[in-house]
C-alpha cells in the first residue's frame, strides 16, 4: 500500500499563484516554493510525490510561449521533487492531458499527440523519475498515445489514470472495465482513476476495476466536489472525512491512495493515520480474476470463450467480389463502408470484420481511415484483416480499444511482422492453421501449425488471454472430408488450448446450391464443437435462426427465453423498417447514422423534391439531434456519435445554403462563448460551440484564457442572448462569480451558462448563473429553453 501526496494547483493558488500564470514555470522561477510544497506533503506521510509537471508538454506550454521549455522545465520540476524527498520516498513524473481531442474527435493526430507525450516523458525519464503517471485523461485513444509513447521512452513502471463523470464513464464514453482491459493490454503497470469525483463516487468504479485485472489499482479523488463560499471554491470534504473512506478504497482493491483536487497536507496526514492504524489483513491481496479473453471498443467489452454466448463477426466489410464496395474504397468515399457497418451491428454483429484489400490504393490510409470513421460510428470491437503489415499498423494505432487482428498464419514472415504488431497496441490474434506448404489436411496437423504460432506469440510476449485459434473451413464441393476435418479441428482446440475460436463458414458451401442451408447447419454443428464466434452475414435470416437456437439448446439462452423473444417480435421488427421513400425520414436517419458524406446527396433530392427547407431543418435535422440528445442522456450514444451527428447536421444546412443562396435560416440566438481567465483548457468549450452552432445558434468564441471585462465587453457590444463559461481547473473557479458579478453590474441581461469538469451545479447557482451544463448535449438542450422563454 502506498500513499500519495495531495493538489498541486491547491497548494500553488495558496503559495500565490495568480490566474494567467503558468504552475510548471515555477519550477525554474519558484523552486523554492515547490520544494515546499513537496515537503509538506512528505512530512504529513506521503510515499509518493508527483513533480509538478502536470501542463509541461508541448502544447499546453506553447500558450505561455514556452513550448521550446519542454525539458528544462520537466528536468527543473524533477530536481525540485528529489531535493525535497528523503530516503524511501519515491518520485512520480506527472503527465496530463494535452487539452486536445485527437483525431476524428478533434483535430490532433495520433502522431503528434505520441511526439508530444514522448518529448516530455523523456526528459522526466532522463531526470530519474521513479514512475510515469498519466492522469486526468478524459480519452481513451489520448491515454493510448501517452502510454505508447511512455513504454518507448522509459522502462519505468507507468501508472494510467483516467477521470470519470458521475455515470461511470469518461466524456467520450469509456467505462472503468474497458478501460483496464484496454490498457492493461498496452502494457499498462497501474491503472486507476482521479480528479472529477470525490471518494464516495470512485469506490464503485474502483470496484469494477478490481473485477477485470489483477494488476496493482489506484485512485486519487478530489476532496468532495467544490461549493462557492464567500465568493471562494472550496472543497468541502475535511482531511478526517476523506481518510475514513481509506479502508473502504483498499477493500475495493486500491493498492495506491492519493488526493486531487482539494486535497492538502492535511489530508494527506489524516489518510497516513488512518493508514498506520490499519491491521495488515485489511491491506489489499491478490485477485483471483478467472481467465478470459476480452476485446474492446471506446465504450464497449467483449467476452469471448465456453463461458460465453457466441459472438458474431460480421463479414461484410470485405471488397472481394463485390464491385460497389470495393469502388467506394477506391474512390475514399465510405459510404458503403458505414452503411455495411451500421447494418450489420442492427442485425445483430457483435464485432465487424475490416477488410480493405482492393488493389492499387494505399491499403494503409484506406485502413486508417475506415478504422477512424468506424470507430466513431460504432460501438463494436473491430477485427482488423489485412495481411499488410503497414496497413495493420495504421488500424491498430486508429483504433480506441483493443482488436482482433486477422489473421497471423505460421509462415516466417508474418510471424516477424504482425506478432511485435500485436504485442505493440495491446491487440489479441486470431491464429490460422496455414504455413508456408499450404493448408494442413487433417485436425491433428492443424493443432500442430497453431502450436507453430503459439509458441511464437509467447516468445513476443503474448499470453493465452491473447490468442484466438482458426480452424480454417475448406470447401466440401472439393474435398468430402473438409467439414468433418474442421469439426474434429475445435474439438481439438478446445481440449488442446482452450482458446476461443473463430472461423468463416461460407467456404464450405462454395458451388452447392442452397448455400444458405449448408452454411447454417454447418454453422449449429461447429458450435456444439467449440466454435465461439463465427464470421458470417449478419442479414441472413437462416443463420439468425440457427444461432437463436443454437444458444438455447447449448445452454447459453437458459429456457430458451431469449429465442422466444427474438421469434416473437420478428414480425414487429419487420413491419417496423424504416420507410426509405420519405425524404425527410431518410434525412433524419442519416444525421442520426452520423452519415455525413451522404446526407448532401440526400438534402438536394429532398429540395427537389419541393421539400421546405424549414421544414427540412425542423422535422427532420432538429428532430434527428433531439433524438439523438435522448439518446446521449440515457446513456445509449456517447459524445463520439453525437459530435458525428452534429457533423452531419452541419453539411446539411451547408448543403441548403448552397442550394438556395436566398434561403436564411433564423438564429435560434446570438451566443458568447468562453473560457475564462487563467484556464487554458477549451475542449469542453469547443465542443459545446460546435453542437450549438450545428443546432442553429450563431456563435461568437472569445477562446481560452479570456478575462472578465474582456467578456463583458464584447457581450455588450455584439449584443448576445446568450453567455457560456466555462472552467476547468480549481484555481480559475473563482473566475467564473467574477465575470458573473461584472456582467451583473454592466446591466447586461443576458442569460448565463456555466460549465466544467470541476464545477457543479450547486456552484453555478451560488455563483449566480441561470444554469448549468453538465456536458455540450444538456447545453444546446437548456439554451433552447433559456432563449425560448
Amino acid at each position: 500500500m502506498y500513499l500519495f501526496d495531495g493538489a498541486m494547483g491547491t497548494m500553488l493558488q495558496q503559495a500565490g499563484l495568480q490566474p494567467g500564470d503558468c504552475p510548471e514555470l515555477w519550477n525554474i522561477e519558484q523552486a523554492d516554493k515547490i520544494i515546499d510544497i513537496h515537503h509538506q506533503y512528505i512530512t504529513s506521510g506521503a510515499d509518493i510525490i508527483e513533480t509538478n509537471t502536470f501542463g509541461a508538454n508541448r502544447i499546453k506550454l506553447s500558450h505561455y510561449g514556452l513550448a521550446g521549455k519542454v525539458k528544462e522545465i520537466n528536468i527543473a520540476a524533477a530536481q525540485a521533487a528529489r531535493q525535497a524527498a528523503s530516503p524511501g520516498i519515491k518520485i512520480a513524473g506527472s503527465v496530463g492531458p494535452t487539452g486536445k481531442f485527437i483525431y476524428p474527435l478533434g483535430e490532433l493526430s495520433f502522431d503528434e499527440a505520441y511526439d508530444v507525450f514522448y518529448e516530455q516523458i523523456c526528459a522526466l525519464d532522463q531526470s530519474q523519475v521513479d514512475f510515469i503517471i498519466i492522469e486526468t485523461i478524459i480519452d481513451i485513444q489520448e491515454i493510448r498515445a501517452a502510454l505508447l509513447a511512455a513504454k518507448a521512452a522509459t522502462t519505468k513502471p507507468v501508472i494510467c489514470q483516467l477521470s470519470f463523470g458521475a455515470d461511470g464513464r469518461t466524456v467520450t464514453g469509456t467505462d472503468p472495465q474497458t478501460a483496464v482491459l484496454t490498457l492493461e493490454a498496452l502494457g499498462a503497470n497501474i491503472i486507476g482513476a482521479n480528479c472529477s469525483l470525490g471518494p464516495a463516487q470512485l469506490l464503485s468504479t474502483v470496484e469494477t476495476m478490481a473485477r477485470s485485472t489483477k494488476l496493482p489499482l489506484s485512485v486519487q479523488p478530489n476532496a468532495g466536489m467544490p461549493v462557492l463560499i464567500n465568493g471562494k471554491t472550496v472543497f468541502p470534504m475535511e482531511p478526517n472525512e476523506m481518510a475514513s473512506w481509506i479502508p473502504r478504497l483498499l477493500e475495493a482493491g486500491a493498492a495506491y491512495i492519493g488526493g486531487c483536487c482539494g486535497t492538502t497536507p492535511q489530508h494527506i496526514l489524516a489518510m497516513r493515520q488512518v493508514l498506520d492504524t490499519l491491521p495488515l489483513s485489511s491491506l489489499p491481496k491478490a485477485r483471483n480474476i478467472p481467465a478470459f479473453t476480452a476485446l474492446t471498443s471506446r465504450s464497449k467489452t467483449l467476452y469471448l470463450g465456453k463461458n460465453f454466448a457466441p459472438a458474431i463477426i460480421g463479414e461484410r466489410i470485405n471488397p472481394t467480389g463485390r464491385k460497389i464496395l470495393r469502388a467506394d474504397i477506391q474512390d475514399g468515399q465510405f459510404i458503403m463502408v458505414k452503411k455495411e457497418a451500421l447494418a450489420q451491428v442492427q442485425a445483430g454483429a457483435h464485432l465487424l470484420d475490416v477488410n480493405m484489400g482492393v488493389p492499387g490504393i494505399d491499403q494503409s490510409q484506406a485502413m486508417k481511415k475506415a478504422i477512424e470513421e468506424l470507430s466513431m460510428l460504432v460501438d463494436v470491437p473491430l477485427v482488423i484483416d489485412t495481411t499488410d503489415a503497414a496497413a495493420l499498423e495504421a488500424g491498430l494505432k486508429s483504433f480506441p480499444g483493443r482488436a482482433l487482428i486477422n489473421s497471423v498464419s505460421a509462415e516466417p514472415e508474418r510471424i516477424e511482422t504482425f506478432l511485435p504488431l500485436a504485442k505493440k497496441y495491446g491487440a489479441a490474434v486470431l491464429c490460422l492453421p496455414l504455413a508456408s506448404g499450404g493448408v494442413p489436411t487433417t485436425a491433428g496437423e492443424r493443432v500442430e501449425t497453431v502450436q507453430t504460432i503459439v509458441d511464437a506469440a509467447y516468445e513476443a510476449g503474448l499470453q493465452p488471454k491473447d490468442l484466438l485459434l482458426d480452424a480454417l473451413t475448406m470447401t466440401l464441393a472439393a474435398d468430402p472430408t473438409a467439414a468433418l476435418e474442421t469439426l474434429n479441428t475445435l474439438k481439438l482446440y478446445r481440449t488442446t488450448f482452450g482458446f476461443p475460436s473463430v472461423m468463416g463458414l461460407s467456404n464450405v458451401s462454395y458451388g452447392l446450391p442452397r448455400r444458405d442451408i449448408m452454411n447454417a447447419t454447418f454453422c449449429a454443428m461447429c458450435l456444439a464443437s467449440g466454435l465461439d464466434a463465427p464470421i458470417l452475414n449478419p442479414y441472413d435470416p437462416l443463420m439468425q435462426d440457427i444461432l437463436a437456437a443454437s444458444q438455447a439448446i447449448l445452454g447459453n439462452d437458459p429456457s430458451g427465453r431469449n429465442y422466444s423473444i427474438v421469434k416473437s417480435n420478428m414480425t414487429l421488427s419487420d413491419s417496423a423498417a424504416n420507410n426509405t421513400s420519405d425524404p425527410l425520414a431518410a434525412i433524419k436517419q442519416a444525421v442520426i447514422n452520423g452519415e455525413k458524406e451522404a446526407i448532401s446527396t440526400l438534402i438536394i433530392q429532398a429540395l427537389k423534391a419541393k421539400e421546405d427547407p424549414i421544414t427540412i431543418t425542423e422535422n427532420a435535422l432538429t428532430a434527428a439531434m433531439n433524438q439523438i440528445g435522448e439518446a446521449f442522456g440515457q446513456g445509449k450514444c456517447f459524445l463520439p456519435q453525437v459530435l458525428l451527428s452534429a457533423e452531419t447536421m452541419r453539411s446539411a444546412f451547408l448543403t441548403i445554403k448552397e442550394m438556395l443562396p436566398a434561403h436564411t435560416a433564423v438564429s435560434r440566438g446570438k451566443v458568447l462563448l468562453a473560457t475564462v481567465k487563467g484556464d487554458i483548457h477549451d475542449l469542453g468549450k469547443n465542443i459545446v460551440a460546435a453542437l450549438l452552432e450545428n443546432n442553429g445558434f450563431e456563435i461568437i468564441d472569445l477562446g481560452k484564457d479570456v478575462a472578465a471585462d474582456t467578456i463583458v465587453a464584447k457581450a455588450l457590444t455584439e449584443k448576445v442572448d446568450l453567455i457560456g463559461l466555462c472552467a476547468l481547473m480549481t484555481t480559475t473557479m473563482p473566475q467564473i462569480d467574477h465575470t458573473i458579478a461584472l456582467l451583473k453590474q454592466s446591466g447586461h441581461t443576458a442569460k448565463v451558462i456555466v460549465g466544467g469538469a470541476v464545477l457543479t451545479a450547486d456552484y453555478a447557482q451560488q455563483a449566480g448563473a441561470d444554469a448549468y451544463a453538465p456536458n455540450g448535449v444538456e447545453a444546446v438542450t437548456i439554451a433552447k429553453q433559456l432563449l425560448r422563454k
